[in-house]
């Protein structure tokens, strides 16, 4: 790691050992930290390093136990959002705040501190995303728009309170490669206008490529800094991380078997007014393949995870088989009875129980017929806690879950962690056919090592594995083929090494292709 870059006389904004306890437990450690006029800084971390909590104490939603914010060189206290924008501190999270019920302009008039006619922000907010090339409708109701879009909203009602310092949480997260491209033009644009950005991703190489500086937090603490420019992915995860995370060996075909998972011609009406409904949707999986489905969120995703896995049976028993049998209409248990496996996107209240223990989480997610072996007691039967504590300590050692005792409740793991422990608990199950939804959502660059090594090990063992995920460094390194959801639809499979990134953008915005894939789906 380089020594920490020298910074341009009069920094917009110092943090001086910043502090923050939540009762025993240092979040952030005397935290340092200078952003000047006109920079794009990165903030760098693991899961759990401290850098949502340090980002809320900037912002005005969290209180810091100890230390000193410093605002153009005068020390100011913070105490809430509204105090933040006054001094011209904008910040756009990582999980958007919009009401779909409403208009752009509507949900940006809930945002500002002072009552400005609704037809004055609507002319505003036009003006300036044509102005930083964010084009946006502000008459349009937020549940029409896509998320790139309504990430848009967001920059642009930030944008409107005049902000010297902008903080993105994750902005990428949600974009195609082209829409990620065109964040980046106005990220340039703001920097050339003298505004400050406040950046956090675990996408190391758009660092390299739009960051002046990153400061790198571990355990709550600053380790140092670099030139993002002089350093590689590799060695920014070794400064986050602090040891070599291991890289991931690519799946193969050698043993390429049966077709374990079949989807066809599923089409899947809307369960809200704001659900996108699945349309003729066809896929083949067979065993020893891993089938990446790439896609902006809200195109159907959740959709087709609903209906893989049971949760919302479909109408058509055929229209989904599980090694050969039509389970369409059948729940999840039957699913699972049949050999298969299931990771939700959302690891709390719908992966796992944030209040029950790691172990109670285990016989949660089992099927009557795995349960047995946690079973006894004659006609009157017990759980065994012998059997499922020793279960969930089997599943935290393979994936190197860390916590703080031997069994503690799933919340009070990080979300990295938890979500090692999520995908391990299938994994332990050794299932036919695994479905993930965003296996390393939100998860920093060792733990997304460990999951996507566990999947691609999955499968060489004889499993088919569907991932879906919006993250495209994660799909070019598990998949042996790639398809395309948007708007409900899916691209025909193809070969992983036959696409590009602008090819996989462009089959995001809607433009199925057909190709040589479409022949092997049919073969299967």
């Amino acid at each position: 790691m380089s020594s920490l870059n020298a910074l341009p006389s009069g920094a917009l904004l110092s943090v001086q050992k910043l502090t923050k306890l939540f009762g025993s437990f240092t979040a952030c450690n005397e935290v340092d930290l200078d952003i000047a006029p006109g920079e794009i800084h990165a903030l760098l971390g693991e899961n759990g390093a401290g850098k949502s909590t340090l980002v809320k104490m900037l912002f005005g939603v969290l209180e810091p136990t100890a230390g000193d914010i410093l605002w153009e060189g005068k020390p100011v206290a913070v105490g809430a959002p509204g105090e933040a924008r006054k001094l011209g501190i904008g910040m756009v999270f990582q999980h958007f705040s919009l009401f779909e019920a409403l208009t752009v302009a509507e949900n940006i008039a809930l945002s500002l501190d002072d009552k400005i006619p609704i037809g004055r922000i609507a002319e505003e907010a036009r003006a300036l995303s044509r102005a930083y090339g964010l084009p946006l409708d502000p008459h349009a109701h937020v549940a029409d728009l896509s998320v790139g879009e309504r990430q848009r909203i967001e920059i642009v009602r930030a944008l409107l309170q005049n902000p010297k310092l902008i903080i993105l949480d994750e902005p990428t997260s949600v974009l195609t490669p082209q829409e990620a491209d065109k964040l980046f033009e106005t990220l340039f644009k703001l920097k050339a206008e003298g505004r400050s950005v406040l950046y956090i991703s675990h996408r190391l190489e758009e660092v390299q490529r739009i960051c002046d500086r990153a400061t790198v937090l571990r355990h709550g603490r600053v380790t140092g800094a670099c030139d993002p420019k002089r350093e590689t992915p590799g060695s920014l995860a070794r400064m986050m991380v602090g040891s070599q995370v291991p890289s991931v060996s690519h799946p193969d075909r050698g043993n390429v078997g049966d077709v374990q998972l079949a989807v066809t011609s599923l089409s899947v009406a809307p369960r809200t007014p704001f659900a996108t409904p699945l349309r003729d949707v066809s896929l083949a999986v067979r065993s020893g393949e891993i089938l990446a489905i790439a896609g902006v969120a809200g195109n159907g995703q959740g959709e087709l995870f609903d209906a893989l896995s049971g949760e919302y049976p479909v109408a058509q028993p055929e229209a989904i088989m599980i090694r050969r049998r039509p389970v369409g209409t059948q729940g999840i248990t039957a699913r699972r009875l049949l050999g298969a496996g299931f990771v939700p996107e959302e690891r709390h209240g719908h992966a796992a129980v944030s209040a029950m223990k790691l172990s109670d989480n285990v016989v949660l997610a089992r099927s009557q017929s795995d349960r047995k072996a946690f079973l006894g007691g004659g006609f009157l039967k017990v759980i065994r806690r012998g059997a499922v504590r020793s279960a969930a300590k089997r599943i935290s050692e393979s994936m190197d879950v860390r916590k703080s005792g031997e069994d503690p409740a799933a919340g009070a793991l990080s979300g990295g962690n938890l979500q090692k422990f999520i995908v391990g608990r299938e994994l332990d199950r050794q299932p036919a056919v695994l479905v993930v939804n965003q296996p390393t959502w939100g998860v920093d660059a060792g733990a997304a090592s460990h999951i996507r090594q566990a999947l691609v090990d999955l499968a060489r063992a004889g499993s088919a594995v569907v991932v879906i995920s919006q993250d495209l460094d994660e799909i070019f390194e598990v998949a042996t083929d790639i398809a395309v959801i948007s708007e409900g639809r899916l691209s025909p499979p193809f070969p992983a090494g036959e696409l590009t990134r602008e090819r996989i953008g462009i089959l995001m915005g809607g433009l199925h292709e057909s190709g040589p894939a479409a022949e092997t789906a049919d073969a299967h």
